[in-house]
């Protein structure tokens, strides 16, 4: 065996390797298919915390804090290990982007975040208030992923605002509540809107036991 043919085995063992460790990632599989759903991944070599601040927030009115707890199945045990990833529109209703975004940044935008709850579950991002899209059809809202440590990624109720004039009656009745309510209240609170909303893990998400 000659030194050329040794390395190219070599290289295709490292990659088999990795790529089963990353098919094998979860060990359930939940829900249908969710578009979009793997950009929970994209946070590259970012340390991911409790909290986390998005782009342009201090920048932006009215400022926005997202807080609550993520619960188990049960609706009492905080869950710890959690990954949530939240975009939005600008405040002109549009996914905004640069000119080098890659993955679903493309889509997405970069007005984005990603948090990891901890042994008591909590989260918080700091953000501000999106603009509905342009079209003016949609209520305001801010699109949310939930990666468990055991399960695949899946998507859950968009957070919507309940002083919302496009948030309709039949836009109400169209919510699934996956993962509870997505409807919030928001509070002033010294400079922020202070939006609360406790999640529960697998609510009316298929196929999830």
């Amino acid at each position: 065996m000659n030194i050329y043919t040794y390395i190219l085995i070599c290289l295709f063992t490292i990659t088999s390797c990795h790529s089963q460790t990353k098919k094998n990632d979860t060990s359930q599989i939940v829900d249908g298919p969710c578009e979009g759903c793997e950009a929970i991944f994209e946070y590259g070599n970012k340390r991911l915390k409790p909290t986390d601040t998005l782009p342009k927030f201090r920048e932006s009115e009215p400022k926005l804090k997202i807080a609550g707890t993520v619960y188990k199945k049960d609706g009492k045990t905080p869950a710890k290990n959690v990954i949530l990833y939240i975009y939005h529109t600008n405040q002109n209703g549009v996914d905004e982007t640069k000119v080098n975004e890659k993955g679903w940044a493309k889509r997405h935008g970069f007005i984005r975040g990603w948090i990891k709850t901890g042994k008591n579950g909590k989260y918080e991002f700091y953000t501000f208030r999106p603009s509905p899209y342009p079209n003016g059809h949609a209520p305001n809202h801010i699109h949310i992923t939930v990666k468990e440590p055991d399960k695949n990624e899946y998507y859950i109720d968009d957070f919507m605002f309940k002083n919302d004039s496009l948030l309709t009656n039949q836009e109400k009745n169209r919510l699934r509540q996956r993962g509870g309510s997505g409807i919030i209240n928001p509070e002033k609170q010294d400079e922020f809107l202070v939006i609360k909303r406790d999640i529960i893990l697998g609510l009316n998400i298929p196929d999830y036991e």
